[in-house]
């Protein structure tokens, strides 16, 4: 797993680990992130199911019930094959909007 960290928020990606070896990685490490927005870039794997994305449910839930942005990047799916809890989109630009949003959200009161 690598952490690199940007003005507004984490950037973690998989290096070489599988993805469940991934998300096991985030749920135990969520201690040190779950104060920041988060992006995890999952785009070098492909051909995701829904259920491979289900793992990231419980702790999307948890880390957004922070007020924190959880924002994962990948294209195997659209948006409209996965639970609305999960934000999921196919690039970093992207994934910094949603956060860019949020924020200004959060700002506002919403």
């Amino acid at each position: 797993m690598k952490l690199t960290r940007k003005d507004k928020y984490l950037l973690i990606t998989s290096e070489s680990e599988e993805l469940t070896a991934f998300i096991s990685n985030i749920t135990k490490a969520h201690n040190e992130f779950k104060e920041e927005n988060v992006i995890f870039d999952i785009s070098q794997f492909e051909n995701l199911s829904e259920e491979d994305f289900l793992g990231f449910l419980e702790i999307s839930s948890i880390h957004r019930e922070g007020n924190k942005s959880f924002v994962i990047i990948n294209n195997s799916l659209s948006i409209d094959e996965l639970p609305e809890e999960l934000v999921v989109v196919p690039s970093l630009q992207e994934a910094e909007d949603i956060i860019q949003m949020d924020d200004i959200q959060r700002d506002l009161g919403f």
